[in-house]
């Protein structure tokens, strides 16, 4: 596992070991931030389900303003620690160690608005998607221009549309797909 592009381009992570983790590819992260592009830059990105940290320090490496970690493992927390601390990330970097709700929560008490929340459960825990996305559309957490994207199974089905919520686009690779969802237009 490395980091894609920007400041830390081509830095090593520490990956998984012997946790239980499915840290999201290379290359899915690559097209993740492809898609996302310039916008990056200067934002509030969340990496709820966080594991490794590899989304959200490449959202790091891209510029973005902070970046918030939601991880309910203590290994995993500490791995996600260990590897800002190797990269030397000091500042823009929080981490949460609760459930992604708990997460959310304390999160929508700051009143903080997020340009991007990226969600990657475990595959086989697809009731934690729905919720997730179910407190996203009730929740003022999600900035006006705000995107929302979800990592799961190609085989997981997912709404296409919530109260507030929709699913804007669909990118597959591999087993995965990546559904991107935006406040409707009447929201």
């Amino acid at each position: 596992m490395r980091v894609i592009a920007g400041k830390y381009r081509s830095r090593p992570l520490k990956g998984p070991g012997a946790q239980r983790l499915r840290p999201t590819s290379d290359r899915l992260r690559e097209t993740l931030f492809n898609v996302l592009g310039p916008s990056v830059a200067d934002s509030l990105f969340i990496d709820l389900f966080a594991g490794t940290g590899a989304v959200g320090i490449e959202a790091i490496s891209r510029g973005a303003r902070e970046t918030i970690f939601v991880e309910s493992s203590p290994k995993a927390a500490r791995l996600i620690r260990e590897n800002l601390h190797t990269l030397e990330i000091r500042a823009g970097a929080e981490l949460i160690e609760a459930s992604a709700l708990r997460g959310l929560e304390r999160m929508a008490t700051r009143r903080l608005l997020a340009d991007f929340i990226f969600l990657d459960p475990p595959y086989e825990k697809t009731a934690e998607y729905l919720q997730v996305l179910e407190f996203l559309d009730a929740s003022h957490l999600v900035a006006p221009r705000g995107i929302v994207i979800v990592e799961h199974y190609w085989k997981t089905e997912l709404p296409e549309f919530l109260t507030r919520l929709e699913c804007t686009r669909q990118i597959e690779q591999g087993d995965a797909i990546l559904s991107f969802y935006s406040l409707a237009a009447a929201a």
